[in-house]
């Protein structure tokens, strides 16, 4: 074996379903030691950015505790003498006879169910008595089995594929994020078949002969702003399929093309400071004024913006100057295939105008959706596909490519199908949250216990530091739940009155929140969007974490220092 071929055997990456499967053999081993807990939740008001009263279920970070053997024989003693005190019955929102009825039982057919039957569920419990009538000898812990099976949900670990893709509904991963991808994929298929898109990049070219390198820092500012205005995410899906096409035939690569879509995105609600399903629900939750520290967070995005911009710039003259320098350069061949050759004139006509014009349509249109009536992904698939149908229609009718009605299907399905790999990881990673319990605080899990383990071990640090730390903790735990808006409800409850403990502002604690819940995603492995466009782009998670560990590492220096600022200036 060359010196060569070992070079190589050594520097090669695992594929992403390798990396997700330890992640979830670890995750599941940690279960065995980490005991599960869980927090009382209520409903908090606040005020969203266009000024309505929401209301969001939080958790109550005074109540957690460790799950614990029920002590039957004392919880039948005090429910006797409970039902002595109608009083004390009605506060606890029990009903009389339904309490006598359970007593009536013996205790060794009690079960959660019929506690539940008769009012008494574990808050209700441990609300009246605490601890009082559990065994708090030793803390309990659950895993899942091999194999799924009834006593866990029917989750088994080596079943998290299947289990993974099947959880949520439309409007949540993973379900409603595979879907999506799958339809969009389809929609952009037909779209791409027409030759449109390829026949307007070149024209694109020709017309504006070495200036298009403006679009990289122009497209970076858009999808930031996107970003920082409405939350963008996995709306960037659909338009890296654009995008990457077009700067690989400016003679770039994908990673180029990932970074003006998804990372400008996750910059953009990284810095923003109207984000409604982010920092807006934060500030909220944390009892901050809404859209309050709009002038630091715009200056932020400004100055982090830009700075991404240069970052991603010097990279993109690298790679024009030696494209196969880039680590993307054998599988960016997918979008080389075909490219028209310099000087080669490329018809671009009235089929091709209105098949673009479409698209344009079709996105000002998902654009005001998104912003005006919170359209989400039933509403953005659907669009898209109106948008490939109708693309697809043009295409049969200018005979582009020499389509036809059985090319538009055949050409859905084609679309459909490159996606299905992407569609696939969204499942499995949705796996890992599955393994550690899920993230209901109202359950008892292992994510609680970590989460609560953090909250105690910020305590008593330094302001600054703390402040920092806020920010660490946010970025790891963007790895276990990735959605903006889960984070919010799940870690703003405890960070908020940390940071009055800490000597720290609730306005930098949510600074904190989106620094931490913004840049991760451009890198974790669980996130569906940044999937989703990996997907897109056929580049392999392995491959794009060893390109942007390095992105990820400059955005955090910048977190930190601005972090610090915020605590030095009283923000």
């Amino acid at each position: 074996m060359s010196k060569e071929t070992k070079k190589n055997k050594v520097i090669q990456m695992p594929h992403t379903y390798v990396i997700i499967f330890w992640v979830i053999i670890v995750c599941w081993l940690l279960t065995f030691i980490v005991p599960v807990g869980k927090f009382d939740t209520h409903k908090v008001k606040y005020t969203d950015a266009d000024g309505n009263e929401k209301t969001k279920t939080v958790l109550m970070t005074d109540t957690f505790r460790y799950e614990h053997q029920l002590n039957k024989s004392k919880l039948k003693t005090n429910l006797e003498d409970l039902i002595k005190d109608d009083a004390k019955l009605k506060d606890a929102g029990l009903d009389k006879a339904k309490v006598e009825g359970i007593l009536k039982e013996d205790t060794s057919a009690w079960d959660d169910k019929k506690l539940e039957e008769a009012g008494l569920s574990e808050t209700t419990i441990y609300g009246l008595y605490k601890e009082e009538v559990y065994d708090t000898s030793s803390n309990a812990k659950k895993h899942a089995r091999i194999w799924g099976t009834e006593d866990y949900k029917g989750f088994g670990v080596l079943n998290y594929v299947f289990e993974g893709l099947v959880t949520g509904d439309k409007w949540s991963s993973a379900v409603g994020v595979v879907a999506f991808i799958l339809v969009i994929g389809g929609a952009f298929g037909i779209i791409m078949k027409t030759g449109a898109v390829d026949a307007g990049i070149y024209s694109f070219i020709n017309v504006t002969k070495g200036k298009e390198v403006l679009a990289l820092p122009l497209l970076f500012v858009l999808f930031s702003l996107g970003g920082a205005i409405f939350g963008m995410s996995e709306e960037t899906i659909p338009f890296a399929m654009i995008v990457i096409p077009f700067v690989v035939a400016m003679g770039y690569d994908s990673l180029v093309g990932i970074s003006i879509t998804f990372v400008a995105s996750q910059v953009g609600n990284a810095t923003s400071w109207m984000n409604p399903f982010g920092i807006a629900v934060a500030q909220g939750i944390a009892g901050v004024p809404v859209l309050s520290g709009a002038g630091f967070r715009i200056v932020l995005w400004v100055v982090t913006t830009a700075a991404g911009v240069a970052y991603l710039m010097i990279y993109a003259n690298k790679i024009k100057k030696n494209p196969t320098s880039s680590i993307v350069y054998e599988s960016d061949n997918y979008f080389r295939k075909g490219n028209v050759k310099e000087g080669e004139r490329v018809e671009f006509n009235i089929g091709h105008k209105l098949v673009l014009l479409t698209v344009l349509l079709g996105i000002i249109w998902i654009v005001w959706g998104v912003t005006q009536k919170q359209f989400y992904f039933a509403e953005i698939a659907s669009q898209f596909f109106v948008m490939g149908l109708v693309s697809g229609i043009i295409g049969v009718i200018f005979k582009l490519n020499g389509m036809s009605v059985n090319d538009m299907a055949r050409s859905f399905q084609n679309g459909a199908a490159d996606l299905v790999g992407a569609a696939i990881v969204v499942g499995m990673a949705k796996g890992i949250l599955l393994v550690l319990g899920g993230s209901n605080a109202g359950e008892f899990n292992t994510l609680n216990t970590i989460l609560h383990g953090t909250g105690k071990a910020l305590s008593g640090v330094p302001a600054a530091l703390s402040a920092v730390l806020m920010y660490v903790f946010q970025t790891v735990f963007n790895f276990f739940v990735p959605s903006g808006t889960g984070q919010a409800a799940l870690t703003m409850p405890i960070l908020a009155p940390l940071s009055d403990i800490v000597g720290v502002s609730r306005q930098v604690s949510c600074l904190a929140y989106q620094l931490g819940a913004g840049f991760a995603d451009a890198i974790i492995p669980t996130s569906a969007s940044l999937l989703g466009v990996l997907g897109v782009a056929r580049v392999d998670w392995s491959k794009w974490a060893k390109w942007q560990i390095r992105m990820q590492g400059f955005f955090f220096a910048l977190s930190i220092i601005a972090v610090i600022i915020a605590v030095l200036i009283g923000f």
